[in-house]
């Protein structure tokens, strides 16, 4: 098959969605193979692919070394392997991420604010609490400053209009940036999500199968088909124990146990991050976080029972994020939340051959929580810290990230495998659309597992990726220069390529493609619009932001010990301390905050027609 490169982003180039001011400010002198992410011994110069604005070309001889704190990462250390490589190549810059999931979470925030310095690039995992008080610490450098933003952020003024004006409005006083919103896109409604949605439920397919595919009417029915799995499957290849869940604590922050929201999303919920409340996709409804409604609560009841019948993971209590993708990889779990976990690090193409692999198993009245476009940008935040190196050189460094070159190679960070390096893992072919290569196939489906040729930046594909953990642009929004989603999922020569037999069998006994195309086939999606009340946000005053956190800890704490409590007289008992406390601790004036929190959402979603 004959390939040719992706066309280079000049600066007179009209945009299908949008208007677009040339990546970076180029001239068109970028160099192919820089831009391409091609080996640099095919290419010239980093510095020759610089921008070029209109008062001179950045400096990129000398290295520029980036602390990049980001609160969301699950990873810590200098970036290594194809995503750095490019990003040498192309602007001489070097990355060493913090990550204070991995270290102290919101101790580690806190000691970063303290000390006056957050690094060179900030990523907030949300807009509520850090970053406005980060803001008002003078932690965080206006991108507005000395023209910064108009100068090196062309791509993302003139494409993302409204993510820069919900940036100025809600945070900036109505003038300053110090921030861009996460999974920003030009589309104005609708599902976002790709070929799979954020959520599953999804279970080890072929073992499914084998107890007779018994229809699940409830979530609570996916235990009893669980524990017919873990006795066809008792261990794995190396003779380990499976279990049907294994939970990690890393992810939990301040407030409660993070594994156990997941349910609610898939009944058309999700939380108002920080608050006391669920709230309804598609509907003006919400219910208390801990009300005997909540699906926070209903989880907790149900990994408890889970854990009773031995299908709960004992190393839950002390393990990382990691420890568990080790054991999707090994074959020791049954169960995923989430299509980018299970299916991601389980589904090698040896195994799906073989018809096994995770695969979507939903319940019966499953409404599935979707997120639409959203033009203003989502609520995680990627900042530039007040005392960065060199501003300039960062701010054309996250402008690409917003181009289609850039959003080609890192689309479906921190949601789902990225496409990675053009020529290595996908390519353009002669009818001018994007394929995934052989090689891409490999890496997408065993990302630990498939070693990166070291021309291209060595290592293995997984830890190659960019570890900030930060969505930029929507995978599924379309790339104007292939009129193709950006999500390697969702090209045509992807969908039409030859399935697996698990493919083939999933496809076959749901009638439809996809995951996506399930629930929109039964309608069985509730759509989130993603507003903007075109006024700065409601905060909590510091002394309800200390009463939540104490609030919160307790929440989290007191919900490990129900999960792993002996028998039902402990688990009851801890769970009426858990009411008793947070009640004591100001639990209302809580709730009546996350009421006004749900009304000023309310009022937000009216702005996306």
């Amino acid at each position: 098959m004959k390939f040719k490169k992706l066309p280079l982003i000049l600066l007179s180039m009209v945009l299908v969605l949008a208007s677009c001011g040339g990546g970076n400010g180029n001239s068109g002198k970028t160099n192919t193979a820089e831009s391409t992410g091609k080996p640099a011994a095919q290419a010239t110069d980093a510095a020759a692919g610089s921008a070029v604005p209109s008062d001179g070309a950045l400096d990129h001889s000398k290295p520029l070394k980036l602390t990049v704190f980001s609160t969301t990462a699950n990873y810590a250390g200098p970036q290594t392997g194809w995503f750095a490589k490019i990003i040498k190549d192309k602007f001489n810059i070097e990355l060493d991420i913090v990550a204070s999931n991995l270290t102290g979470g919101d101790t580690k925030i806190s000691a970063m604010m303290a000390s006056g310095n957050l690094g060179d690039i900030i990523v907030f995992g949300d807009d509520k609490n850090h970053y406005p008080n980060a803001i008002k610490g003078k932690l965080l450098l206006d991108w507005t400053r000395d023209g910064l933003l108009d100068k090196y952020g062309t791509d993302i003024t003139k494409q993302f209009p409204k993510a820069v004006e919900k940036a100025k409005v809600a945070f900036g006083g109505g003038s300053a940036v110090y921030g861009i919103g996460n999974s920003v896109a030009t589309n104005p409604s609708g599902p976002s999500e790709g070929k799979d949605m954020t959520w599953g439920p999804d279970l080890r397919w072929d073992l499914y199968q084998q107890t007779g595919a018994p229809e699940i009417s409830t979530i609570e029915d996916y235990l009893p088909v669980l524990k017919k799995m873990q006795e066809l499957e008792p261990k794995n290849e190396q003779g380990k124990k499976t279990y049907a869940f294994s939970l990690w604590s890393d992810w939990d922050g301040n407030y409660k146990m993070t594994l156990a929201k997941q349910f609610a999303n898939m009944t058309g919920y999700d939380e108002i991050p920080d608050t006391a409340l669920y709230v309804k996709a598609d509907e003006e409804k919400y219910y208390d976080f801990i009300s005997g409604d909540s699906w926070y609560m209903k989880s907790l009841k149900l990994y408890y029972e889970a854990n009773q019948m031995g299908l709960l993971d004992p190393d839950s209590l002390t393990q990382k994020f990691d420890d568990v993708v080790a054991k999707y990889k090994d074959g020791r779990l049954l169960f995923s939340w989430f299509p980018w976990l299970g299916a991601a690090n389980y589904n090698t193409p040896e195994r799906t051959a073989e018809g096994k692999g995770f695969a979507l198993v939903p319940f019966k009245d499953e409404l599935m929580y979707s997120t639409g476009f959203n033009v203003y940008g989502g609520n995680g935040i990627i900042a530039i810290g007040a005392k960065a190196k060199e501003p300039a050189r960062i701010m054309e460094f996250l402008n690409w990230m917003y181009t289609p070159e850039g959003a080609m190679i890192s689309a479906g960070s921190g949601t789902a495998v990225p496409n990675g390096p053009q020529g290595l893992a996908w390519d353009i072919d002669s009818s001018g659309k994007p394929v995934v290569t052989d090689f891409g196939w490999k890496a997408y489906a065993d990302q630990q597992n498939t070693k990166v040729p070291d021309e291209y930046g060595g290592g293995d594909y997984y830890y190659g990726s960019n570890q900030m953990n930060f969505s930029f642009i929507v995978p599924a929004m379309v790339n104007p220069q292939t009129s193709e989603p950006y999500d390697h999922n969702l090209w045509t020569t992807s969908l039409e390529r030859n399935p697996t037999k698990l493919d083939s069998d999933w496809r076959a006994k749901m009638g439809v493609l996809t995951a996506k195309e399930y629930f929109e086939k039964n309608k069985r999606l509730a759509v989130a619009p993603q507003g903007f009340t075109g006024k700065a946000p409601l905060t909590m005053d510091k002394t309800l932001e200390q009463k939540n956190k104490q609030i919160g800890t307790v929440i989290q704490q007191i919900s490990w010990k129900m999960v792993f409590a002996k028998n039902q007289a402990e688990y009851d008992k801890l769970n009426k301390e858990m009411h008793d406390k947070v009640n004591g601790l100001g639990y209302a004036d809580v709730m009546d905050f996350s009421v006004k929190k749900a009304e000023e959402l309310f009022e937000a979603r009216k702005s996306v027609k």
